[in-house]
């Protein structure tokens, strides 16, 4: 599965392990200046994934909210990148809440670099492993008290 964390100024990007159990930072992109030169070069890193050996499941895109879960400026934005993508992929195409997965990525970064330059650099696709992993984690059957499914 990949995860993306569209933002302005650059998309990161996860991917789980094949068994769609861990997610890992992967990329981190920079957006060209147009949506439409975004989401070609999206579409591209998707089929190049969907070629591979492994395949790709589904993308799971971070759907921003507020605390509250009311929408915000940048939520319409993500809901059309995601439309978009999903007619253009043959994969599904999840929304997955991105509350403080930012702060998250961050905090996690910050225990294993103490510069925060370096952290930047890292942050976006660190954020886009922990919207892949709360949606993976989402996906798991809860087990019962003796530890089965």
């Amino acid at each position: 599965m990949l995860g993306i964390d569209y933002g302005a100024r650059r998309i990161g990007l996860a991917l789980s392990d094949a068994t769609a159990t861990l997610a890992s930072p992967w990329r981190l992109l920079q957006k060209p200046p147009s949506d439409a030169e975004t989401m070609r070069l999206v579409v591209a890193e998707i089929a190049a994934l969907a070629k591979a050996d492994e395949g790709l499941e589904a993308v799971v895109v971070g759907w921003p909210r507020r605390l509250d879960g009311t929408p915000n400026d940048q939520t319409p934005i993500v809901e059309t990148f995601a439309r978009a993508l999903e007619a253009q992929v043959p994969v599904p195409v999840i929304l997955q809440d991105e509350r403080l997965s930012s702060h998250e990525a961050e905090a996690r970064l910050a225990r294993r670099e103490p510069d925060w330059r370096k952290r930047k650099k890292k942050l976006d696709a660190a954020a886009a492993a922990v919207i892949l992993q709360d949606y993976l984690d989402g996906r798991k059957p809860a087990l019962s008290e003796d530890g089965s499914a």
